[in-house]
């Protein structure tokens, strides 16, 4: 393959990461590979055979080395994102003892609510919601 196939085979792949990909940084040391292979064709004239063979170590060897390092300093300090309404606070609008239900609106859908404790809610009291399976919120009180 020539110099210049190298290069904009990585570049490409460098696209292909920002474009396509979550940022996983797995394309970018492919391209990076790519980069160097070319640059060594350019100055080195190396062979084709040789070309590949240094493509396939420098793709493997950075991607186990350094894929992980780049990925959790630059990814790795993002706020959790909550999915769900696991954690959230809940008023209830009627007195529950301890495994008793009932139904309340929260964020626009009517769920069963279950107190999973052993003690007994009042009316208009907190809680906080603690799993949720299927359209069941389990609670506890909020202290």
């Amino acid at each position: 393959m020539t110099w210049w196939g190298w290069i904009i085979g990585g570049a490409i792949l460098f696209g292909a990461e920002l474009a396509f990909v979550d940022a996983q940084f797995y394309l970018v040391f492919v391209g990076s590979a790519a980069i160097v292979v070319g640059l060594l064709t350019l100055s080195a004239g190396l062979a084709p055979w040789l070309q590949w063979a240094v493509f396939a170590v420098l793709a493997v060897v950075s991607m186990l080395t350094f894929r992980d390092r780049v990925y959790h300093k630059i990814r790795g300090n993002l706020p959790h994102v909550r999915t769900g309404p696991t954690g959230g606070l809940i008023t209830l609008n009627a007195a529950l003892a301890p495994g008793e239900t009932c139904q309340i609106e929260h964020g626009g859908s009517y769920w069963t609510v279950r107190n999973d404790s052993t003690a007994p809610m009042a009316a208009g009291s907190r809680a906080r919601i603690t799993s949720v399976n299927n359209l069941t919120l389990h609670v506890t009180p909020d202290v």
